[in-house]
């Protein structure tokens, strides 16, 4: 008979905790800093395993030079990539995605077209900026647009691990999967609840 109070839980990491201002901030001022607090934290937790696909790890890494990245990282955090060979989704996933892909790209165009008709008034350079901006938001946010989004999704699946990310489409798209998550801004608490 399995213990419930001694399995680990484990917990996949997403870079946003760590580089995102809007939620870095709850363990340091830059990236460097945030990943050291959460090591402190991470250090006095026991039950409480933690992941990183080699993707997102690659990721932080074009954030933080890796000569900065504390070994204690490595030794707490495991960098695994999900099995792309043996991880599967429902078909309904694939066709919301197509669905909602197709209304973001109608959208985009609605947004290009917007910029097109504002050239005038605005000049080309504000008109660019304008339209970067909210093609942006209607292409990419609220959505998973990364295949290391893929793999934090998958890698969650496979080792059935809650995830942490400030990612809101990210955050959206494991919720439609029926995996766990937690708030960002409250990893900080969890992390001091568990140790």
């Amino acid at each position: 008979m399995i213990n419930l109070f001694t399995k680990k839980r484990k917990v996949v990491l997403d870079t946003s905790i760590f580089i995102n201002p809007e939620v870095r901030y709850i363990f340091g001022k830059t990236s460097e800093e945030a990943i050291s607090e959460f090591l402190k934290l991470a250090k006095k937790t026991k039950n409480l395993e933690f992941f990183l696909p080699t993707t997102v790890f690659k990721e932080l890494t074009h954030f933080v030079e890796e000569n900065k990245i504390p070994k204690d990282f490595y030794y707490l955090v495991r960098i695994k990539s999900p099995d792309k060979y043996k991880n599967f989704c429902a078909a309904i996933f694939f066709y919301e995605f197509v669905e909602e892909i197709r209304m973001r790209i109608n959208k985009g165009l609605r947004v290009a077209e917007s910029a097109v008709r504002n050239v005038v008034n605005k000049g080309v350079e504000e008109t660019i900026k304008d339209l970067r901006k909210k093609y942006r938001e209607a292409l990419r946010e609220g959505v998973i647009d990364s295949k290391e989004d893929v793999d934090l999704i998958f890698l969650c699946i496979e080792l059935k691990a809650t995830l942490v990310s400030a990612d809101t489409g990210l955050v959206k798209w494991a919720d439609k999967f029926g995996i766990e998550w937690i708030v960002p801004e409250k990893f900080k608490e969890f992390l001091i609840s568990a140790s």
